[in-house]
């Protein structure tokens, strides 16, 4: 039989930090409003079908979540598939109206008239204080 020697593997080194230096802050930082945790900013694209009930509810309640709750931390498009049928089709939608939210990720699709207020915050990652 042969013998085999211990093998001993080196640890890889830590970093040594100064102290008093604050790790950097994450490229999303949380911050805390009076009724709402917003992370970053919001980019949303809402796509409708001209002026029909369901498209101006849509629009009506996209309006007041994005005022109310994310106090500015928002970008909002509001896109009329008749007038941009390309658009639309470049983000596959097949039914309106569709509110799209790109950033934060991941990327969320909600079809309706966003009247089912727990869903839309659940699906923004909204988390209502109470």
């Amino acid at each position: 039989m042969s013998r085999l020697g211990k093998v001993h593997m080196k640890k890889p080194l830590k970093k040594a930090r100064s102290a008093g230096k604050r790790k950097p802050a994450s490229r999303v930082e949380i911050e805390q409003t009076d009724s709402v945790l917003v992370r970053a900013k919001y980019v949303l694209r809402l796509y409708i079908n001209g002026s029909t009930v369901k498209s101006t509810l849509a629009v009506k309640n996209i309006k007041r979540i994005c005022e109310q709750h994310l106090n500015g931390k928002y970008d909002l498009e509001i896109i009329d598939i008749q007038h941009h049928a390309n658009l639309a089709r470049d983000e596959q939608i097949v039914a309106v109206p569709t509110l799209i939210k790109r950033l934060p990720a991941p990327l969320r699709r909600f079809i309706g008239d966003l009247s089912d207020l727990e869903k839309v915050f659940f699906g923004l990652d909204l988390k209502v204080q109470e």
